[in-house]
């Protein structure tokens, strides 16, 4: 019992040691503001909208398999109205639908290629303002698209667009890039990537639609941010099906098709069974925060994370659910069938979800995990 106690304060004295180093590193951590701002004149800025405003009124809604060229070339009409330039001095190429945009650099060394997709997911539901109306109130742009993703194309286009007004030629080659099929995981960017493969293009880096400036992205970090993306999830969509003989609602037995799957969906979102791990991109992300953290309690967790992050991947996903999933694969449950009627036992129901695979845990290994338990 002597050895056992001695054993125990030694264990405690070097947490006690690991507390206070930790402390003490969170109290000569330099403190820090997000002071970052638009910069832009008011009568700039509202142009910019308004270029945006004329985007999002073109309605780009693509449908899983279903080909509409003449959509987009319509919409592509609208992007030759708002950035002549980028269509009058680059090489245009438009492969149905998609779009590639050649500018000629000082050098054809490592070249780039910044890309951004041009389709919208259909708007369902209610909304304040007209999913196209592209309406411009309380300082936003309004509509389907304004984040995902018509911002980012209109910004690399204005980009170009008043680069080119200054006589601007960049140092190294660049690609311009749009699909119109990423929402349901089409075949646009497959051939833009043939047009390049065709061509012989290697490119050195490709500057995907990524993050977004965030105000406040976790709890008790105040300001805004940049969300810089160096890793893309996987995605799929998995059907689940269940199968009885049916039956009478009147004379119910057990185990019926929609009672097993709803026993399979709180098993999962009651017990994740996916891996949980602090990338290092993530752990890089929640360092860099840490000095903007307001309480000293969040200081010290995201600026020791050799010591917390035991503890961080435990409550970081009741938190935040933007922060948890990015420490793991991560399964929404999204639609379901029966019976059409409320009397009768189905003699199958179906459950829909989207899954997406975080790089320590990808696809095979989470779809494995996940039809075991199903």
């Amino acid at each position: 019992m002597k050895y056992i106690g001695l054993i125990l304060l030694a264990v405690l004295a070097v947490i006690v040691l690991l507390l206070l180093i930790a402390v003490l590193h969170t109290l000569l951590m330099p403190s820090k503001t997000s002071t970052y701002v638009a910069d832009e004149p008011e009568e700039e800025a509202l142009a910019l909208a308004q270029k945006l405003s004329k985007m999002i009124q073109y309605d780009t809604t693509s449908y899983a398999n279903v080909a509409e060229v003449e959509k987009f070339l319509g919409f592509h009409k609208v992007l030759e109205e708002l950035f002549p330039l980028v269509h009058e001095k680059l090489e245009k190429t438009e492969i149905d639908g998609n779009l590639l945009f050649y500018w000629k650099g000082k050098s054809s060394e490592k070249p780039i290629l910044l890309m951004s997709h041009q389709d919208v997911v259909p708007a369902e539901g209610e909304w304040v303002h007209a999913p196209f109306s592209g309406d411009i109130a309380e300082g936003k742009v309004w509509g389907r698209g304004a984040s995902d993703t018509k911002a980012s194309v209109m910004a690399f286009f204005q980009a170009v667009e008043e680069l080119l007004s200054e006589g601007f030629v960049p140092p190294t080659d660049v690609y311009l890039a749009s699909s119109c099929t990423e929402e349901w995981g089409g075949d646009g960017a497959p051939k833009i990537v043939a047009e390049l493969q065709r061509r012989g293009i290697e490119l050195f880096l490709v500057c995907d639609e990524g993050g977004a400036i965030i105000t406040e992205p976790i709890g008790g970090i105040h300001g805004n941010f940049a969300m810089v993306g160096v890793f893309e999830k996987g995605k799929a969509d998995v059907k689940f099906t269940a199968k009885s003989t049916g039956g009478h609602a009147s004379a119910p037995g057990k185990h019926t098709p929609i009672a097993r799957l709803a026993a399979f969906v709180n098993e999962i979102e009651t017990r994740s069974p996916f891996k949980k791990k602090l990338l290092p991109e993530v752990a890089a992300m929640f360092r860099t925060l840490s000095g903007y953290a307001s309480s000293f309690g969040l200081r010290l967790l995201l600026g020791n994370l050799w010591l917390f992050s035991p503890l961080l991947k435990a409550v970081l996903p009741a938190v935040s659910a933007q922060a948890g999933a990015m420490l793991k694969t991560t399964i929404a449950f999204t639609t379901q069938s029966g019976s059409d009627a409320y009397n009768v036992i189905p003699q199958e129901a179906t459950l829909g979800a989207n899954m997406r695979f975080i790089p320590h845990q990808g696809e095979q290994e989470s779809l494995t995990v996940i039809q075991k338990l199903a």
